[in-house]
This record gives C-alpha cells, sequence and structure tokens, in this order.
C-alpha cells in the first residue's frame, strides 16, 4: 500500500479534447495509487475530485462556442472508463456533474437555466441531485414545497445523492401545496440544506451517494421550475451509458490487478511445472479471460457510445430521427447489460491468479467485484433485457421513464 500522492497544481486554459483530457493524468495516477488504501480507510478522494473540476472536466461535452471542448458521447465514453479503472468511485460521484454538463450541452435547458448552469461550470462547480427518497412507493415524492412571499420552502429527504458531499448546488424535486411536482436547484451550502455520508453499501462506497435533508430551506422563485419535461428517446439514455462505462472501468482496474498480483505477489502451487507465476499456463489463462471480458465490456460501451452520437446528431424531427433514437435506446440498454456480467466475471476471476493469498484483506481484491455488484443493482439488468426483446420481438417502444 502507498500513502497518499500529492495533486499537482491546477492550471486552467482552452483545451482540445485531447489536451482536457492529458491534463488529467497526472490526477488519475493519484487516484490509482491511492484507491485501495483510501477504501480501506474510508477517506474520500475530495483533493482529487477538485482537482479534476479545477481542470475543468466538465467542459469536455460542451461545444466550442461555449468555451468547452466539443467532444462526442464517445470521448465521454473513453475518459469515464479510464476514470473509473483508476478509481470508480470517483467517476460515478462526477456521474451528476457530467449528465447536467451534457443536458448544457444538448440545449436541452430553458435558455437562463443554461446560462446560468454554463457560469456554473465554466468556475468549476460540481452538481448533484436525485428524485429518490427513501420512504414510501416507488417513485413516490414525499419532499414538501410550499410558498415564502416570492420564493419557496422546501424541506423533506433525498437518498442516493451520488457525489452530494463534493457538490455546490443540488437538484431535486418535490410537491407543492396543490400536489404539483416542481424541480428545484439549491446551493449546498445554504441554511437548512444538510449532507450526510450515511452511504452503507457494499461497493462504491466513496461515492459520496447518501442521504440530502432539506430543513425548511428557502428557495428562490428563480430555482424552482413547474416544467417537468419527459425528453424524447434516447435523451435519458446517457446517464445509462455513464454507469456501463463505470462497470468497463472496474473490470480494466481488475485485470490491471490481476496482473499485478501475478508479476509481484503469487507464487505458483506446489505441483505447478511453472518457476514464476507469471509462467504458469493456468494463471495465463486466467489472466486471458479477464482480459476478454474487460474488452467485451469497453467494446459494448464504445458501440453504445456512438450509437448515441448518431442519433444525437440528429433534429428530432428529421427523417430517420426516431429509428435512430430507439436503436441508440436498446443499444446502451444492452451494453449496460453486457458490462455489468462482463465485469463482473472479470472481478470474480482475478481470484483465480494468486490462491489463498489473492482473498486476503490486505490486498483488497474484492473491492471490484463489491463495486461492480453495486453499480450492476442501479438498473436490474433483467428488466433491460425483457425490453430489448420487446422492441426486437415486435417493435414495442422502450418505456420513456428515465430508465432507459
Amino acid at each position: 500500500m502507498t500513502g497518499p500522492t500529492t495533486i499537482p497544481p491546477v492550471t486552467r486554459r482552452e483545451a482540445s479534447v485531447a489536451e482536457l483530457v492529458a491534463s488529467t493524468a497526472p490526477v488519475l495516477d493519484a487516484l490509482r495509487a491511492d484507491a485501495s488504501l483510501r477504501e480501506s480507510e474510508r477517506r474520500h478522494p475530495s483533493a482529487e475530485i477538485r482537482a479534476l473540476a479545477g481542470l475543468g472536466i466538465l467542459r469536455l461535452r460542451l461545444p466550442e462556442a461555449d468555451g468547452g471542448a466539443g467532444g462526442t458521447v464517445r470521448d465521454l465514453a473513453e475518459f469515464v472508463i479510464n476514470l473509473a479503472a483508476a478509481d470508480s468511485n470517483v467517476a460515478q460521484a462526477l456521474r451528476p456533474s457530467f449528465l447536467v454538463a451534457d443536458a448544457v450541452a444538448q440545449d436541452t435547458t430553458a435558455s437562463a437555466a443554461r446560462d446560468r448552469t454554463l457560469r456554473r461550470i465554466h468556475a468549476g462547480d460540481l452538481f448533484a441531485g436525485t428524485r429518490n427518497e427513501a420512504d414510501g412507493g416507488p417513485g413516490a415524492i414525499g419532499t414538501q414545497l410550499r410558498r415564502d412571499g416570492d420564493g419557496y420552502r422546501v424541506s423533506g429527504s433525498k437518498f442516493y445523492s451520488t457525489g452530494g458531499l463534493h457538490a455546490q448546488w443540488f437538484s431535486g424535486t418535490a410537491r407543492d401545496e396543490s400536489d404539483a411536482i416542481a424541480s428545484f436547484s439549491v446551493p449546498t451550502s445554504r441554511a437548512g440544506v444538510t449532507l450526510l455520508d450515511d452511504f452503507d453499501a457494499v461497493g462504491q462506497r466513496l461515492t459520496a451517494s447518501g442521504t440530502t435533508l432539506f430543513d425548511n430551506a428557502r428557495l428562490e422563485a428563480d430555482e424552482v421550475s413547474f416544467e417537468l419535461e419527459r425528453p424524447r428517446h434516447p435523451g435519458g439514455s446517457l446517464a445509462h451509458l455513464y454507469l456501463a462505462a463505470v462497470l468497463a472501468g472496474i473490470a480494466t482496474a481488475a485485470l490491471a490487478d490481476a496482473i499485478a498480483f501475478a508479476r509481484e505477489i503469487a507464487r505458483p502451487i506446489k505441483h505447478s511445472t511453472a518457476a514464476r507465476s507469471v509462467d504458469d499456463p493456468y494463471v495465463r489463462h486466467a489472466v486471458g479471460d479477464i482480459a476478454a471480458h474487460s474488452l467485451a465490456a469497453r467494446g459494448a460501451v464504445l458501440l453504445a457510445a456512438e450509437t448515441l452520437d448518431a442519433a444525437f446528431t440528429l433534429p428530432p424531427d428529421a427523417a430517420g430521427a426516431e429509428a435512430a433514437g430507439l436503436l441508440a435506446t436498446t443499444t446502451v440498454a444492452s451494453a449496460q447489460q453486457t458490462a455489468a456480467r462482463e465485469a463482473l466475471a472479470a472481478a470474480e476471476a482475478v481470484f483465480d491468479v494468486g490462491g489463498g493469498r489473492a482473498v486476503r484483506h490486505e490486498h483488497n481484491l474484492d473491492r471490484h467485484w463489491r463495486n461492480a455488484r453495486t453499480v450492476a443493482n442501479h438498473n436490474p439488468v433483467a428488466w433491460k433485457s425483457a425490453v430489448v426483446g420487446a422492441f426486437l420481438l415486435s417493435g414495442e417502444t422502450p418505456p420513456n421513464n428515465g430508465l432507459f
């Protein structure tokens, strides 16, 4: 195990995709070096996340006209895979921020909100938010919104507030006195807003995905909107492609640890014909299998990213836009299933390279399986398969409910 790695000073400037991604390499190296130890100590990677934000990584998908790098969905997917390979917790903690930035890139927000969000992105701010709550039925919204002069007050709680501890802004939903649903956005530093570090899943423990409490917190009128438009396919698919990219990154990390363990720690079993583990044919077979799992996960994610790029380039009313959107939606759903299956297989096969030593707590190799299992549980893959099957067999349109 290594100690904390020094994060290089942040320098901000206009950059292409390649330059922007290259500038993050020292931060990713620092994350990779300390990922296992940080998880064991439950130490949030606050400095590293702040460094990535300061480098302007949320500008990756912004159009050049908005001061961004003009990257594609594939560019984003490749970066997220590599970030998750360094530390999957950080990749997932930044998911809400990248989705907010992508909404600006896709121009799917009102002009005033878009301009406001764009300024925050260029200031290096991060975002969190969720509609999820721990109580009530599926999708229930118990958070309450009430009028207070020329603004509002909000009270309630939201769970799975991914990235909340690192964010400057939190967005959620609430019901007003007439039972209408509104969305709101509030600074996380405002009085009445409390961020809890109470996420206790088996994996992805450092994603800051705990509870956010609202105790009569003040909301200004322009921080509340009752215009809740549901995007057309594939408007919600990027959120799920992002999770698939995190899974592909976990598979990549499992491969790296398998190679390192076989080279540096493992010893051949007594009846092996090899003097070194790296020469043992069964260790080689195990590493080769993990490499195949990692490649399959990455390939599925990048192919799905390309279908999203193709769909996003077409205006909504263009010929073929609907077909391209449905193709992208179902391809992302299949990619998410593939990435989950391959990441879990890669994470389990890590133990085949080292015998009894590989399961010792000090090596923390089980974190890859725990992390993959946690991400895979965000959206049950059985539902994904059934929806894709229904589309292919009978042309049934996937539900437009945010899960596809």
